[in-house]
């Protein structure tokens, strides 16, 4: 038995065919293109239809159910996504087109990215088997998949996890408002606007960052220049891992979790922070739970959310 995972981001899907005992079979993926819409949905369709085909051909009979990780909020009483990054998917009825595109033949199961995570991380990766586990994704954005007592925490509105508002400062700030204070100091685009910030405040600073402007600053150049030794970078880094470890000690006080896992597209390079991060984090938490908690970094990496996709689908309807 097999199924169908697609892992849908801001730019990019990617889909594979995941058998039952979780091991990944066929794989694609494709890039956005700036889709919005039903184009988004039409491309979801294409990716399914193509694995279905590989599945065929590879000698398995074809998969009867597809899971899809969405990057945003699924809105699992009427059937509909809101995505910021993907245009006109404000409250796109997702499920209902697949559904119709498919066939009735295929179940088709929609959950949050966040969700996905942590199903992922506990199914074959690095909180395998653990009840109690959060997933701190952070990336463009910063969510958390929160996994009590053997279920996916979901919330009234199916929006829990959405960690980036956490109020980890003050004053409040205008750039609060728009992706929340956490999200804002410590994901990707937040570091590069730490940094940016503190170059333009900064008119001693001849670091090597002085002289990278716009888009140019991307995470990837600041880790880079951090291993270099730049003051900025350092400063900026050295302020998300206060973020980071705060946030962390913050989720340990709520919800008494055995592992917290850190993944995303910036841990990556900040993995190895982890040491600090938990050290952080300990100053802040309640000390019992901070004594019994692992910090671990993601086994699945890129893949954590095909294999929640997975995890999804292969679950009973």
């Amino acid at each position: 038995m097999s199924v169908i995972a697609i892992d849908l981001g801001g730019t990019k899907i990617a889909s594979a065919v995941v058998a039952a005992a979780g091991e990944i079979g066929a794989r694609d993926h494709a890039l956005l293109g700036g889709r919005g819409g039903a184009d988004v949905a039409a491309l979801i369709v294409e990716q399914c239809i193509a694995m279905r085909a590989a599945a065929r051909a590879g000698g398995d009979s074809e998969p009867s159910a597809v899971g899809i990780a969405v990057p945003g909020i699924y809105r699992a009483d009427r059937g509909t996504v809101w995505a910021p990054n993907i245009p006109e998917w404000d409250d796109y009825p997702l499920r209902a087109e697949l559904c119709r595109a498919l066939g009735d033949g295929t179940r088709v199961v929609v959950d949050s990215d966040r969700a996905a995570y942590i199903l992922g991380e506990t199914w074959r990766g690095a909180a395998r088997g653990a009840r109690d586990a959060i997933f701190l994704a952070v990336g463009t954005g910063i969510g958390a998949g929160i996994l009590v007592n053997g279920s996916v925490l979901r919330g009234h509105a199916d929006i829990a996890g959405a960690i980036g508002w956490m109020a980890l400062d003050r004053p409040f700030r205008d750039p609060y408002v728009g992706c929340g204070c956490f999200e804002s100091h410590a994901s990707g685009p937040g570091l590069t606007s730490v940094a940016r910030r503190l170059v333009e405040t900064s008119p001693a600073y001849a670091g090597e960052l002085r002289s990278v402007g716009g888009r140019e600053l991307s995470t990837a150049r600041l880790f880079d220049a951090y291993d270099r030794g730049d003051d900025v970078a350092r400063r900026t880094l050295d302020e998300a891992i206060e973020f980071w470890g705060m946030a962390a000690a913050n989720l340990v006080s709520l919800f008494n979790p055995e592992t917290i896992i850190f993944g995303g597209g910036v841990f990556g390079p900040a993995v190895r922070f982890l040491d600090r991060i938990y050290a952080e984090a300990r100053r802040w938490g309640q000390p019992i739970s901070m004594e019994q908690v692992r910090f671990v970094a993601s086994a699945l990496g890129g893949d954590a959310g095909l294999y929640g996709a997975a995890c999804l689908a292969l679950q009973d309807p």
